[in-house]
C-alpha cells in the first residue's frame, strides 16, 4: 500500500513533542511520506526541515500555497486550536483528507464550519484525542458500557501541568510564544482531554456548564507576565443529571514528579472507578530529581522506534484515511467515525461554554473569578441556530 503524501501545517511544539516520532520513528511511519511542511514561524519551519531533510522548495509560510503547489493526499493541521478552521476547511475543499490534534476547535461556530466542510467535500477528517487510545480509558469504557458501575452520578478529573509549560521565562521554552498561555487556556489545552475522555467512556452529553478560574501565579511571572488563568475548575451537568468536575491548570511547581499530574474518579450507582492516570509507568530517582515516567503515552524503545497511545491514536487515524482512500471503509463505519461525537463536537461545546462562563463571571477577590451558569441548548441555538448537532 502506498504511503499517504502528507503535508504538515505547523511544525512547533506539538510536532517536537509527539508527531515527529509518529512521522519518522514509529510503526506507523510507513503509512506517511512527508512531502511538504508549512509554518508561519521560519525558525520552527527550518529546524524541522533541516532535521528531516525536507527540500527548501517544499517549505512554505502559508498553507494555501503549499496545498496548491505540492501534490498531496492529506494534511495534518498542527496550528494552535483557534487557528484550525482555515487550513482544515481549505484542505477539505481541495479534496484532501485531514488529521488535526484535539480539540477540533475551541469555538462552536468553528467546529460547525469544519463539520459542514467535511460533509460537502465528502472527504475524511480525524481528530487526535489520544487519551481514547489509553488502555485504561478503553477498559473503563468497556466495563461501564457493560453496566459494571451502574449509572454515573458524580465524577472528578484533574490534569495539572508544571509551570514551565505555560511560563515564557523558562529556558528552554516549552512553547514558542510569550502569549501562548493567554491564548490557550487550561480549558482549551487540558480540560478538553479530560472532558472528552469522560464522554468517550459514558456517551453522555453536556447540558449545563459553570467554571471557576484563578489568575494568581501566571500574572506574577517575571520579567514576562502572562495574562491568563493558572487553574480552572469546570463543572458540567450531563443529560442524565450526572455531574463532573474537570480541574485543570499549568502552575504546578516545576519540582512536580511529572510534566502532567493527572487522574480521574467516576462514582456510579453500582460502584466506583479510579483511573490511576497519575501513576502511568515507573518511578525513578536520579541525580536530576524524582520522576514518574509514562511509557504508556510515549515509549522510546531500544530499536529507536517510539510507541505508546500518544503515537498509536493518530497512527490509527492515518490507517483510517488510507482505508477510506482505498474504498475499504463501509458507509456505516465512515459515518460512525465522522459523527459529531467522534469528532469531539461536544468537547468543543464544553470548552466554549467554560470560557463564556468565565467571561460573564465576576471577580471574588485574590484573582479568583466565579463564572456564570451556561445553558448548553441555549448556547447552541445562539451559535449555530439549533439545539444539537
Amino acid at each position: 500500500m502506498k504511503p499517504l503524501k502528507l503535508g504538515v501545517i505547523g511544525t512547533g511544539s506539538v510536532v517536537r513533542e509527539i508527531y515527529q516520532y509518529l512521522y519518522f520513528h514509529s510503526d506507523f511511519a510507513p503509512l506517511v511520506q512527508v512531502e511538504a511542511i508549512c509554518d508561519t514561524n521560519r525558525q520552527n519551519l527550518d529546524e524541522f526541515g533541516d532535521r528531516y531533510q525536507v527540500p527548501a522548495d517544499r517549505r512554505f509560510l502559508d498553507f494555501e500555497t503549499m496545498c496548491g503547489q505540492v501534490p498531496l493526499d492529506a494534511v495534518q493541521v498542527n496550528t494552535p486550536d483557534a487557528y484550525h478552521t482555515g487550513p482544515v476547511c481549505h484542505a477539505l475543499q481541495q479534496g484532501l483528507d485531514v488529521l488535526v490534534p484535539k480539540p477540533l476547535a475551541d469555538r462552536i461556530v468553528d467546529a460547525h464550519a469544519m463539520i459542514r466542510a467535511l460533509e460537502t467535500s465528502g472527504r475524511f477528517l480525524g481528530v487526535d484525542f489520544h487519551k481514547r487510545d489509553d488502555p485504561r480509558i478503553k477498559e473503563a469504557k468497556a466495563r461501564y458500557q457493560n453496566g459494571d458501575y451502574g449509572s454515573i452520578q458524580s465524577s472528578v478529573w484533574y490534569m495539572l501541568d508544571k509551570l514551565l509549560v505555560a511560563d515564557p521565562n523558562h529556558r528552554p521554552r516549552f512553547f514558542a510564544t510569550d502569549d501562548f498561555a493567554a491564548k490557550n487556556t487550561p480549558v482549551s489545552f487540558l480540560t478538553v482531554h479530560m472532558a472528552d475522555a469522560f464522554m468517550f467512556i459514558t456517551d453522555l452529553k453536556p447540558v449545563q456548564v459553570q467554571a471557576v478560574g484563578f489568575r494568581q501565579k501566571l500574572p506574577s511571572l517575571s520579567p514576562v507576565a502572562v495574562d491568563g488563568y493558572d487553574l480552572v475548575d469546570t463543572q458540567v451537568i450531563f443529560d442524565t443529571g450526572a455531574i463532573a468536575h474537570f480541574i485543570t491548570g499549568w502552575a504546578l511547581p516545576n519540582s512536580a514528579h511529572a510534566t502532567a499530574v493527572q487522574s480521574g474518579r467516576l462514582i456510579g450507582s453500582e460502584g466506583m472507578l479510579d483511573l490511576g492516570l497519575d501513576r502511568p509507568g515507573y518511578h525513578e530517582i536520579i541525580e536530576d530529581g524524582i520522576f514518574e515516567r509514562n511509557p504508556l503515552f510515549r515509549n522510546f524503545e531500544s530499536d529507536g522506534t517510539v510507541s505508546g497511545y500518544g503515537i498509536s491514536n493518530p497512527g490509527r487515524i492515518f490507517r483510517q484515511i488510507q482505508r477510506f482512500r482505498n474504498d475499504e471503509m463501509t458507509d456505516a463505519e465512515r459515518q460512525g467515525l465522522l459523527s459529531p461525537v467522534s469528532l469531539g463536537f461536544y468537547t468543543t461545546v464544553i470548552c466554549e461554554a467554560a470560557h463564556l462562563s468565565l467571561e460573564q463571571g465576576h471577580a471574588t477577590g485574590s484573582g479568583a473569578v466565579q463564572g456564570t451558569s451556561i445553558d448548553i441548548r441555549r448556547l447552541l441555538q445562539q451559535t449555530i441556530g439549533k439545539e444539537e448537532l
